[in-house]
C-alpha cells in the first residue's frame, strides 16, 4: 500500500482577530504616564502587565508623524489629543474618502468616513478614536480607487465592524494590494472598514503564536479581558 505524504494546508493570507466588546476591552494607547510614546507592542504588553492587565491582542492603530505622534484625529479615554484632519494631501492617509475608527461611550464600535464623523459631530460621543485612510469598504462597496491587478503590494493592516457588532482586526501575512485587502473585509461582511498602515504594521496574538515585538509605532490598539 502506498503511503502519500500528508500535505499541510497553506497558511491563511491574513492574521485575524475578532473582538467581542461585551466581553473584551478594546482601548487605544499612545503615551505612557510620563507622556512618552509606547512605540512597540512589547512595551505596550509590559506596560499593561505592570497595571494588572494581560494583553490578548494588539496591533498598530494608524499612521503617525515624526516622533510617533498620531496623524489625524486621536481620542483616548474621551480626551482629544489630536484634531480631525480634513486637509488635502498626498499619500494613503489622504486618499479620499479616508475615515475614523471609534468606540462610543456606550461601548459600540464604528467606522465611518471623515466627512461623516465631522458632520454628525461624533467627537463628543466617543471614548476612543483614530483617523486613517483610505477607507477600504464604504457602505458595502470597495473604495473606487482600488484595482484588482494593482502591483502595489505591501504588508497591510486594517479594521472593520462585523454585522454582529464585533470588531474585525486583520494583518496581511504577505504583501497584498489594496483591492485584495479590501475584498477580504467585504467578504467577511464588513459594510465599513478602514486601512491603518502598511509595511510598518505589527500584531501581537500569542494564542496563534504570532508575537511581533519589534517596530516603532504610533497609536496602538490593545485588547484585554473585561
Amino acid at each position: 500500500m502506498l503511503l502519500w505524504p500528508r500535505l499541510q494546508p497553506p497558511a491563511p493570507r491574513f492574521l485575524t482577530y475578532r473582538v467581542d466588546l461585551r466581553r473584551q476591552a478594546l482601548k487605544l494607547y499612545w503615551l505612557d504616564e510620563q507622556r512618552r510614546p509606547l512605540r512597540s507592542l512589547d512595551r505596550l504588553r509590559s506596560w499593561l502587565a505592570s497595571r494588572g492587565d494581560t494583553l490578548q491582542f494588539a496591533m498598530n492603530g494608524g499612521m503617525f508623524r515624526p516622533g510617533n505622534a498620531p496623524l489625524g484625529l486621536y481620542i483616548e479615554n474621551e480626551q482629544q489629543l489630536m484634531p480631525l484632519d480634513t486637509l488635502a494631501g498626498a499619500g494613503n492617509f489622504y486618499l479620499q474618502p479616508n475615515g475614523v475608527f471609534y468606540i462610543t461611550l456606550d461601548n459600540r464600535a464604528g467606522v465611518c468616513p471623515t466627512a461623516d464623523f465631522r458632520q454628525l459631530n461624533l467627537r463628543h460621543l466617543v471614548r476612543y478614536a483614530t483617523q486613517s485612510g483610505p477607507m477600504l469598504v464604504l457602505d458595502g462597496q470597495l473604495h473606487p480607487a482600488f484595482r484588482a491587478g494593482s502591483a502595489n503590494r505591501q504588508i497591510r493592516n486594517g479594521v472593520g465592524v462585523l454585522p454582529d457588532g464585533r470588531v474585525l482586526c486583520a494583518l496581511s501575512r504577505e504583501p497584498v494590494n489594496f483591492y485584495v485587502f479590501a475584498r477580504f473585509f467585504q467578504q467577511q461582511g464588513c459594510r465599513n472598514a478602514l486601512y491603518l498602515d502598511g509595511f510598518v504594521s505589527r500584531a501581537y496574538l500569542p494564542a496563534q503564536g504570532w508575537t511581533q515585538t519589534d517596530g516603532d509605532l504610533g497609536v496602538l490598539i490593545s485588547v484585554t479581558s473585561r
